[in-house]
């Protein structure tokens, strides 16, 4: 059976509270992502919790990309899922460099 895509689950641990409570902040990393990764994005979508987190996700023609963040436990979910020829690990090097986490776990999925 072939594969419909590659789906990337990024857990990231220790970051800093006002990185991952900025909604900006976070789109940008996650536009920048996706297109490391070779996708096109289509629309984007977030919400800013009160009193704190941030949910986004955009919403790509090769699939999607999002992240929910826990800023008061310095821990944030992304996941990319990609299909065709968009890599979806070019954009998880990239969230690493830009998120500032202490530590990271990363699950690959064949769909």
């Amino acid at each position: 059976m072939s594969s419909m895509g590659h789906h990337c689950l990024l857990n990231v641990y220790g970051c800093d509270f006002n990185l991952l409570n900025d909604e900006q902040f976070l789109i940008q990393v996650l536009r920048v992502a996706a297109e490391k990764c070779g996708a096109t994005v289509l629309n984007c979508m977030s919400h800013k919790f009160e009193p704190q987190g941030v949910t986004a996700i955009l919403l790509l023609s090769e699939s999607h990309i999002s992240v929910h963040t826990f800023p008061e436990k310095g821990k944030a979910a992304f996941d990319i899922f990609t299909c065709g020829k968009a890599d979806s690990n070019l954009g998880v090097q990239y969230i690493l460099q830009n998120i500032n986490c202490q530590h990271h776990t990363i699950k690959d999925i064949a769909r």
